[in-house]
């Protein structure tokens, strides 16, 4: 196995203002909790968090039925703000794959309070 690794980069409006303290969860395909963290103030985590990857020689040769990338899921989550949900974000070996994590204030949403913003991946054709 070779290794990827995610960092995600909250931030919130278009001008991408950092946002500190959102927590985030990266959660392996198995359901398994690969990191818990906070972001700092750069909106990002102190470190990616790396990822166990098939190794890049198993997808040079076609039709060999192996996904080049392991897929995680991403939870996102600060008070005041819509929650995120990532699914299938792709982490390909020897890469640093960036999450971005635009965040809504909920004072935006007067009337939803407690809904979740979901973005769901499809895999690639490759």
């Amino acid at each position: 196995m070779a290794i990827g690794r995610i960092q995600v980069h909250a931030f919130t409006s278009r001008a991408q203002i950092p946002l500190r303290d959102v927590a985030v969860a990266v959660v392996g395909q198995d359901g398994t909790v690969l990191s818990l963290g906070l972001t700092n103030r750069s909106g990002l985590l102190d470190s990616p968090v790396e990822v166990a990857v098939p190794e890049a020689s198993a997808s040079q040769t076609p039709d060999t039925g192996i996904v080049p990338y392991t897929s995680v899921s991403i939870y996102a989550s600060l008070e005041n703000f819509e929650q995120i949900e990532a699914h299938r974000v792709q982490i390909f070996p020897g890469v640093t794959t960036l999450q971005e994590l635009e965040m809504i204030p909920l004072a935006e949403l007067p009337d939803i309070w407690n809904q979740n913003e979901i973005f769901d991946t499809p895999p690639q054709n490759l």
